[in-house]
């Protein structure tokens, strides 16, 4: 029996074993780094044209390579207008609402809710006899004053003839004429207050006071109504014409102003999407002060709405017209902007993406107004702009189509053989694809091609 006292040690483990398996790991990590280094420069790179299998990548393969795929368009000379566009609300003119001045129990609603109504309509009516009642009585009272009046007249005409006789004391006669004078202001209150009994009377009918459209009514026949209310029964809203207001900014006021000496201004009013045009009308007036809280000045447009497009409270973008410039128009993607200021790049004819500094004018939605910098009929660089560098090839977007055909391809549709294919095999697909006439023999297309 061994004596574990004696037993022999393991073997330790040798440092060359250890240092094997460090530089695997360095090896491993080093390949997966530049394997992945590797595929993200070839993200970034141009993506090359799709060689056909067998065709020798020849000078055009290299060249569609190494250039940029790129979308153009040319520069035109054209005249950009000179707009302002702001969000704007549909407001009447004016809006009336039908507000009964006397009380009463309303007995007649004579309006449909919605229809368009003239000045003087009667569109209701209030129950009339109290107020009958009234005109009545003060038509008596001023009858019997106008009586009293009268019988006062005549005293006073026979103490005049009596005083000239020196048959009545001067007492008596001033006392008759101021009797006189007090029955003649009587009669005046007593005429005042028929007049007012008539006027209640005729508030008992209610008419229209302007043209336009009435809304929902808002108290039903057989209730009482009374002139201390503030909703009334019903509003009427002026819509032909009608007006749109917006803002616009205090740095604009200044162009809209010298805009307006030269002319009447049209205006659009244009959907919540600017994809199409309500109504179209002309500029009236700014407000003669600046909204401190926003910047802007409001501003009032008009239009005749004969169609009703226009809705009294709507949201719509008002789009205003200055004027227009002219010069050189490129679209708006065509511009870019870097630390020296704006740039288009400019390609030659060589195909070759130059840089050049550009000023830029007004710019709508989809097009910019260059004022220097670039000539009417010169190539701009549309879309890829970020991928394109000053003096570097670029490739418009139309030939990137036939670069993936490759030469091969582009040489049989100029008529020159396919590489690694017979002419009259070729010529067969030819045939075959041309205009032959149905029902000919298959065998037919070969010998058409040789004869060809």
């Amino acid at each position: 029996m061994t004596d574990p006292e004696n037993a022999p040690l393991p073997a330790p483990v040798r440092p060359r074993r250890r240092w094997r398996a460090l530089v695997l790991t360095l090896v491993l990590i080093a390949a997966l780094a530049g394997t992945a280094w590797f595929l993200v420069q070839r993200a970034k790179g141009p993506a090359a044209p799709p060689g056909r299998p067998g065709a020798p990548a020849g000078p055009a393969a290299f060249a569609a390579m190494a250039s940029v795929t790129v979308g153009s368009a040319r520069a035109q000379q054209g005249e950009l207008p000179v707009l302002i566009d702001a969000l704007g609300t549909v407001t009447p003119p004016v809006t009336a609402t039908l507000v009964p001045q006397v009380s009463g129990v309303l007995t007649e609603v004579l309006f449909t809710e919605g229809q368009s109504v003239k000045k003087g309509q009667v569109l209701a009516r209030i129950d009339p006899r109290a107020y009958e009642q009234a005109l009545a009585q003060a038509k008596s009272q001023t009858a019997r004053d106008v009586a009293q009046l009268a019988a006062a007249r005549v005293t006073l005409s026979r103490y005049q003839e009596l005083w000239k006789q020196d048959s009545i004391a001067r007492q008596t006669l001033d006392t008759q004429a101021a009797l006189v004078q007090q029955l003649d202001a009587a009669v005046l209150a007593d005429r005042a207050s028929e007049r007012t009994a008539q006027l209640n009377l005729d508030y008992t009918t209610l008419r229209a006071p302007i043209d336009g459209t009435i809304g929902l009514r808002t108290v039903d026949p057989g209730n009482l109504v009374s002139s201390g209310t503030s909703t009334g029964i019903a509003t009427i809203t002026q819509v032909r014409p009608i007006d749109v207001v917006f803002s616009v900014p205090q740095d604009r006021v200044p162009d809209v102003r010298a805009a307006q000496r030269q002319g009447a201004l049209p205006v659009a009013a244009l959907d919540r999407a600017r994809s199409a045009t309500l109504a179209e009308g002309r500029f009236l007036t700014l407000d003669n002060q600046v909204t401190a809280a926003t910047g802007t000045v409001r501003a009032k447009a008009r239009f005749a709405n004969a169609d009703g497009a226009l809705f009294p409270n709507q949201f719509v973008n008002a789009r205003l017209q200055l004027g227009s410039q002219s010069g050189v128009l490129v679209p708006v993607t065509a511009v870019r902007t870097g630390p020296q200021g704006d740039y288009v790049y400019v390609i030659d004819e060589e195909q070759v993406a130059r840089m050049r500094p550009v000023v830029r004018g007004m710019a709508t939605v989809d097009r910019v107004l260059i004022t220097q910098g670039l000539q009417a009929g010169e190539q701009v660089v549309t879309e890829g702009g970020d991928r394109v560098k000053d003096g570097g090839k670029v490739q418009l977007a139309g030939q990137a189509g036939a670069a993936r055909r490759g030469p091969g391809e582009g040489g049989r549709a100029a008529g020159g053989p396919r590489a690694g294919a017979s002419q009259p095999a070729d010529g067969a697909s030819r045939a075959g694809r041309g205009a032959a006439p149905v029902g000919a023999p298959a065998a037919s297309a070969p010998a058409s091609a040789a004869a060809k």
